[in-house]
């Protein structure tokens, strides 16, 4: 009698001793169970509902008015601005960091990378906080800066640089790398065994292997540095045309043009999937 599993599968799964895969499988995929298809759907609406309510009350008959205004159209552009010069900073500083966690070992290696991820959980106000205290007027870097250079950094469009900065680096960092681990070190071995130094093998061999990982590495520190408020509005302050960015100007609009606040929103939301579309093939299509 025919039971719809594989006939090989039962016979080995018997000689095993072990569960009967075929099955398994077939029960999970058939349907859930009702305790917890109930708390997914109220999820699910959860988090859907607000989007949809950002799209059903959005000003489409005004929304280029909107887009075009001057307001909107400055933090339109200092955030393009500003989040793409934080993830030139990211690239330049966060991929040979990412190399000396993935391909070295020295004490410690595991408390530095919890230290290089710690601003993914670190209130973003608190980071604002910290980057006054260290890079301020009257901060421990600042200070000298201020003294011996006559650079003062915050409150002006390079203090938004750096706090966005700040805030994305850690996920370009991880991004690259997972996929340095991920990557053969055999190649670049075999390039130092031809003669090429370390740094050759590096920008010859390395850097191609993981140009993958770098690209959704720098998509994702953008798109964060887009989005980032608290760090910003603390270290850089809200100046219209010089540190005001989408997120800050959304958040102003609110309080004098709802319209305005929403079809900022809207383009943030826009990025937002693009991002998402964007790195599809490498996080969704691996994780289903």
């Amino acid at each position: 009698m025919t039971t719809g599993l594989d006939t090989s599968d039962a016979a080995a799964d018997t000689l095993t001793g072990g569960p009967r895969r075929g099955r398994v499988r077939t029960g999970t995929r058939r349907g859930a169970p009702f305790p917890l298809l109930l708390p997914a759907l109220v999820g699910l609406a959860f988090l859907l509902l607000p989007l949809f309510a950002l799209l059903v009350r959005a000003p489409w008959r005004s929304l280029p008015d909107q887009l075009t205004s001057t307001e909107v159209w400055q933090a339109l552009q200092l955030s393009l601005v500003t989040a793409t010069a934080a993830t030139a900073v990211s690239l330049v500083l966060g991929v040979p960091l990412a190399w000396l966690l993935a391909r070295t070992d020295f004490p410690g290696r595991g408390f530095v990378r919890a230290l290089v991820t710690l601003p993914l959980v670190l209130p973003p106000v608190v980071g604002g906080v910290a980057l006054l205290l260290a890079l301020g007027r009257n901060g421990v870097v600042g200070q000298w800066l201020d003294s011996a250079f006559g650079i003062t950094l915050p409150f002006t469009t390079a203090g938004v640089i750096v706090a966005e900065a700040f805030v994305a680096m850690p996920f370009l960092v991880i991004s690259v790398e997972g996929t340095l681990r991920a990557a053969d070190p055999r190649y670049e071995e075999a390039a130092m065994t031809l003669g090429a130094s370390r740094f050759t093998a590096f920008r010859r061999v390395t850097l191609p292997l993981i140009a993958p990982g770098i690209a959704a590495g720098s998509v994702l520190a953008w798109a964060r540095a887009l989005g980032e408020f608290g760090a910003t509005i603390t270290f850089a302050g809200n100046f219209p045309g010089r540190t005001q960015t989408m997120p800050l100007a959304v958040y102003l609009a609110l309080q004098n043009d709802p319209a305005a606040a929403i079809a900022l929103s809207l383009v943030l939301l826009a990025v937002s999937i693009a991002v998402l579309a964007g790195l599809r093939d490498r996080w969704m299509t691996a994780a289903s």
